[in-house]
Formats: structure tokens, C-alpha cells, sequence
């Protein structure tokens, strides 16, 4: 079970990203609605995704380098401290510095957007407590080649991003065939809050554990 449960993990931030707003679906169903087009969602989710898988895989190529590098101690260390940093800078100041795009980008303008979105909410920093043991794996099992290593964060990113992907199409075809978007007015969950608190109590985890 110890085994499968990062991939677990990998499938519920995925799904959680896919949930979130301000990740895509939101983007996608606007842009499909202002074109009167299901086409327009369903392709705007492909750039959607690359976006948000580059920003993924930028973080989790660091990790296996870093861990290669610096030892395990010292890592969940500067971890923890960026991830407590990087959710009080979103508390206070990410509403500040929102990504705008218009709605007659092209795709890869899309693609562009999703990666600065996903960048700035530190989409990929929470993946790191997941990624931490493939590091290790890399760093310590000497029968393992690095190349190994980046396999397996390579498979990571793919994991966590069709999660990511299938969870904001259906998502956004649900909102663009019945539900529409007044519904967000009504009241939505403020998924970005609930982000922020666990970037800070992953933070601390890392440090105190």
C-alpha cells in the first residue's frame, strides 16, 4: 500500500487541480461559450494541460536533481520553508498578481496562461512531499541510474496531469452543457484559500516531522 499511495496522491492533487477554477475549466468554458462552440472546450483543454504538466515537470525534475545533490535532511528543510513562503505570498499578495488573458488567444497562448497560473499557485511545490522518495530512490539506491529516476518523475507528471486533465473536461463540459455559470455567483468554494492553508500545513509538516 506505501507503495501505491504517492500515486494516490499524485491522482487526488491532479483531481483537486482539475476542480479549481483558476486552473482551466473556467478559461475553457468561457471561451467556449463567447465562441458558441463544445469544440472550442474540449480543444482548449488540451493546451490546458501541457501547460499545467510543464510546470508540474519543472518541479519535478528539480527535486530529483536537488536530492541528488544536497541530503534528505537539508532538503525537507529548504521544502518546507519554500512551501510556508510560497503560501503566505499567495495569502496575501497572489490575488494581486492574477495572470489575465483575453478570450481570442490562440493555443498556445493557452498553454502559456496555464503554465503561469499553475507557476504562480505553486501547483508543482506541493507535489514535492510526493516526489521526495523517488529523490531519495535516485540519491541512495545505488542500483538505480539517475535516468531511472527521471523515468519515474517523468510518469509522475503524466499521472498527476491526465488526473488533472479528465477532472477539468468534465468539469468544464458539465458547466458548458447543463449548468451554465451563474452558479458561481450563487457561491463556490474558495478553493484557492483551502490552497493556500494546505501549501503552509504541508510547509510545516516537512519541518516539524
Amino acid at each position: 500500500m506505501s507503495a501505491i499511495s504517492p500515486w494516490l496522491v499524485l491522482i487526488a492533487l491532479g483531481a483537486f487541480h482539475g476542480l479549481n477554477p483558476a486552473m482551466g475549466w473556467l478559461f475553457a468554458v468561457a471561451l467556449g461559450l463567447y465562441r458558441q462552440s463544445r469544440a472550442v472546450v474540449l480543444v482548449s483543454l488540451i493546451p490546458i494541460a501541457l501547460g499545467h504538466a510543464l510546470a508540474i515537470a519543472v518541479v519535478a525534475y528539480a527535486v530529483i536533481v536537488l536530492g541528488m545533490a544536497i541530503d534528505e535532511g537539508t532538503f525537507r528543510i529548504l521544502s518546507g520553508v519554500l512551501l510556508i513562503a510560497w503560501g503566505l505570498y499567495h495569502l496575501f499578495y497572489g490575488h494581486r498578481h492574477r495572470v489575465h488573458i483575453g478570450l481570442k488567444t490562440g493555443l498556445a497562448g493557452l498553454a502559456a496562461w496555464s503554465f503561469l497560473m499553475a507557476t504562480a499557485h505553486g501547483a508543482g511545490m506541493m507535489l514535492i512531499p510526493v516526489l521526495m522518495p523517488l529523490e531519495r530512490a535516485g540519491a541512495h539506491a545505488h542500483h538505480m541510474p539517475a535516468t531511472d529516476s527521471l523515468w519515474i518523475a517523468s510518469l509522475a507528471v503524466l499521472v498527476h496531469s491526465l488526473a488533472m486533465l479528465v477532472v477539468t473536461g468534465i468539469v468544464a463540459l458539465v458547466v458548458y452543457e447543463w449548468v451554465g455559470l451563474d452558479f458561481l455567483r450563487r457561491g463556490w468554494i474558495n478553493l484557492d484559500l483551502v490552497w493556500t492553508a494546505a501549501l503552509i500545513s504541508i510547509g510545516l509538516w516537512l519541518l516539524l516531522t
